[in-house]
């Protein structure tokens, strides 16, 4: 499948190539696009990017389910994929290599596209469990949705921050849910964009408790990590929530190789970025999803069709992610 889709990245190249000399920019015939796991935000706004592309580009985009960012990185720098959706935090231990799951690698061939949201981190536990606080959990058997997800990736590494034990496990966003709802859990401690559609229906089905981390615990694992940013997510996000809740949060971007044709990068962004009205109808989360929040990286090389189009745009991007 690599040597395929190379193949067709190469045949699009020299397309676009011979088509600029006329004006006219050629489309490869289809994409896909790494999503999550159903129950996870990925998952729908997945759906929303690829119909919007397919619409707008006139180019068949599908998704292929994943085990979120992870594995959308490997997928992406391998050429599996033409395009993946990842959060900053897992992108910057893909680019440096210091994670265990990357065995040392640097993936040098991603390149951003366009900034998606804010991803917060957030537990909740059934009412009757008596758990009201991340504490509680040392112990305790946790959910944390997908291994190769965001949430799977940090939430093993905050409990060893802060000194906590506890049982993880691992699978699907939606099956974590029917597990707290069974008490196979005693928490779901996950992290999406707002409103987390399986959060949103343990909230409507469960007497269920939201709840973060202490201003203490925030700044521990913030020295530890230094990829989160402060984040809010507020009140009424789910309606037993009834207070604004100081979390953690990484911001995600939409990923491609760096041998996508420049053309193809410069409207897949344009597409995304001038079609928010209709992203965000897709799902609430896309209300982020704007040229302005490219800055949100600080260190991922954009790709040159990207950093046109944000010339563009008057966006001043960090420097170090302005390719050379």
């Amino acid at each position: 499948m690599k040597t395929i889709i190379r193949r067709g990245l190469l045949a699009a190249t020299a397309l676009v190539a011979m088509a600029g000399v006329a004006g006219v920019v050629a489309q490869p015939k289809s994409m896909t696009l790494g999503t999550a796991s159903v129950g996870g935000t990925y998952f729908i706004y997945g759906g929303v990017v690829a119909k919007i592309l397919t619409d707008k580009l006139g180019v068949q985009v599908s998704t292929q389910q994943t085990q979120g960012p992870n594995q959308n990185v490997l997928l992406v720098d391998d050429q599996k994929i033409e395009l993946g959706m990842t959060t900053m935090g897992v992108a910057l231990q893909a680019w440096t290599g210091s994670a265990e799951w990357t065995k040392g690698k640097k993936f040098s061939n991603i390149r951003a596209l366009f900034p998606m949201y804010d991803t917060p981190l957030q537990c909740v536990a059934l009412k009757k469990s008596g758990i009201t606080s991340f504490k509680q959990l040392d112990g305790k058997t946790v959910g944390v949705g997908p291994r190769a997800g965001t949430p799977g990736t940090y939430f093993p590494l905050i409990f060893n921050t802060l000194g906590m034990k506890a049982t993880i496990r691992n699978g699907q966003g939606a099956d974590m849910g029917g597990q707290l709802g069974d008490g196979i859990l005693d928490a779901f401690c996950f992290g999406a964009g707002l409103p987390i559609p399986i959060f949103s229906q343990i909230d409507a089905e469960k007497e269920a408790v939201f709840f973060t981390w202490t201003d203490e615990e925030r700044a521990k694992v913030r020295a530890a990590m230094p990829e989160f940013s402060e984040a809010v997510i507020p009140k009424g996000t789910y309606k037993q929530q009834t207070a604004d809740q100081k979390t953690l949060g990484l911001y995600n971007f939409g990923i491609a190789h760096k041998d996508l044709p420049n053309d193809v990068a410069y409207n897949v962004v344009k597409a995304i970025l001038e079609n928010n009205a209709a992203m965000v109808q897709g799902h609430e989360s896309a209300k982020e999803t704007i040229a302005a929040n490219a800055t949100r990286n600080s260190f991922l090389p954009f790709h040159p069709g990207a950093v046109k189009y944000y010339n563009e745009k008057g966006i001043k991007l960090d420097p170090a992610t302005i390719p050379k």
